[in-house]
């Protein structure tokens, strides 16, 4: 759990040093492992409002007793007393319903009771005001119906205190005395109303911004902004994109020698390096299925040099491979290219991600599935793009499925580039039917 908020609200000055470590050590009372973000906030935010009233509670009951009030002084006291027990309390126990009710039914009350001791509005020095935190607490600590029933419960004492004022006996404290409290009561409170709620916008920041991370990497930005608008499915189709397929070679017989959590960390290792690749050419990935990397280009942005971008991406891909190894492992990839027309979008209600469909998308897998190790093999298509930037070899044609015999190539590098392509070699059937993403595992649905 996070105390983000709590260290912000020590940065600001209007409190001392020690103040982010109490806020912090405060904000664990009563906080269960298992509570979810909104009720470990509710619990931090009722334990700091009780456990801040308290030095101030201490201490108008010290001035009131010193100006000889003990009646007013004992009012505050009970809350100084009965507000540590129950927070030991709920500490142990974790029940928040029942330490929430009480400290706001103490917050409510105990300002009243003093009003009424000490003569009413003007001769308690509107220390009533100290009721209205318990409706704007519970405003951040409950649902709308329990707020609703402490608002009614503040106007209500309000009106009561307004039938009683002619039946009550002034206490008599000084003008001057009356006077300051005036002005400690208001300030306090506003001090404590605004510390309360610049600690929930802080709480509330981090956790959307954790939030929005989150989405923001599963989702591309403009199809997050859509989704959060309304729900609905979202598909668009773009005239001219790249699709990219990139799978480990012979991944099936290294991963039977490898325990499961090998495997995944092998391949969380291996996407971990193509995921930051693909952010520097500010591509989109789209998924991945088993040991296959699928990132897509003028999607959902549209970019003229879609295949460019993503022809270079394919070319990082194949140096880093051939100079560092993944775990103990030196891994070999097949890469395919195409480009075309595709549809991407986001569809159904649950657990649902962006991806594309299309013949581009098929005809992109096939080419990787029909390449040979170390190379990157590309579409006429693609070819058509990049053949001015690119030096290519024709690799003649292959028979695919759904489109019979094809033109395909090879790319050797980028024009200008003097570092020779190493291609591993590698026996492939040119009449072998479309491989799935990942040795032998069930190919992935049509798309």
């Amino acid at each position: 759990m996070s105390w983000d908020g709590a260290t912000r609200i020590g940065r600001i000055g209007w409190a001392s040093g020690a103040t982010p470590k109490l806020i912090a050590m405060a904000g664990r009372v009563g906080v269960d492992p298992g509570d979810s973000s909104d009720a470990a906030l509710q619990k931090r935010l009722v334990v700091l409002l009780s456990v801040g009233c308290l030095p101030f509670t201490v201490l108008w009951s010290v001035i009131y007793f010193a100006a000889s009030a003990p009646l007013p002084a004992a009012v505050p006291a009970i809350y100084s007393l009965v507000t540590p027990i129950n927070t030991l309390l709920f500490n142990w126990s974790r029940n928040l319903r029942i330490y929430r009710f009480i400290q706001l039914f103490m917050i409510l009350t105990l300002p009243w009771i003093l009003t009424m001791s000490l003569g009413g509005f003007r001769e308690s020095s509107a220390v009533i005001i100290w009721a209205a935190l318990c409706p704007l607490a519970s405003l951040l600590v409950e649902d709308l119906r329990g707020t609703v029933r402490w608002i009614l419960g503040f106007v209500l004492l309000l009106i009561l205190s307004a039938i009683l004022r002619p039946y009550l006996t002034p206490f008599g404290l000084p003008e001057a005395f009356v006077t300051w409290f005036f002005v400690l009561n208001l300030g306090t409170v506003i001090a404590i109303v605004f510390a309360l709620l610049h600690y929930f916008v802080g709480q509330r920041n981090f956790f959307q911004e954790r939030a929005e991370t989150l989405l923001l990497n599963i989702l591309p930005r403009e199809i997050a902004e859509v989704l959060k608008a309304g729900p609905g499915t979202i598909a668009a189709h773009y005239d001219a994109a790249s699709i990219l397929f990139a799978d480990v070679v012979d991944f099936t017989p290294k991963a039977a020698t490898m325990t499961p959590l090998g495997v995944v960390n092998l391949l969380n290792d291996v996407f971990h390096c193509f995921d930051d690749m693909v952010e520097k050419y500010d591509l989109e990935k789209i998924k991945t299925i088993g040991d296959c990397y699928m990132v897509a280009a003028g999607v959902p942005r549209e970019r003229p040099d879609h295949a460019a971008a993503l022809v270079q991406l394919a070319l990082d891909i194949r140096e880093a491979v051939a100079v560092r190894t993944f775990g103990d492992y030196k891994l070999s990839f097949r890469i395919g290219v195409n480009s075309g027309p595709v549809v991407a979008g986001v569809i159904g209600r649950k657990k649902f991600i962006y991806d594309l469909w299309g013949d581009a998308v098929n005809m992109a897998s096939r080419m990787e599935s029909h390449g040979e190790a170390g190379t990157i093999q590309i579409t006429r298509k693609t070819y058509d793009l990049i053949k001015d930037e690119f030096d290519c070899e024709s690799r003649g044609t292959i028979k695919v499925k759904g489109a019979d015999q094809m033109e395909v190539w090879r790319v050797v590098g980028r024009k200008g580039d003097r570092r020779a392509a190493e291609v591993e070699p590698a026996c492939v059937d040119p009449d072998k039917s479309l491989r799935s993403c990942g040795d032998g595992v069930d190919p992935p649905s049509p798309r």
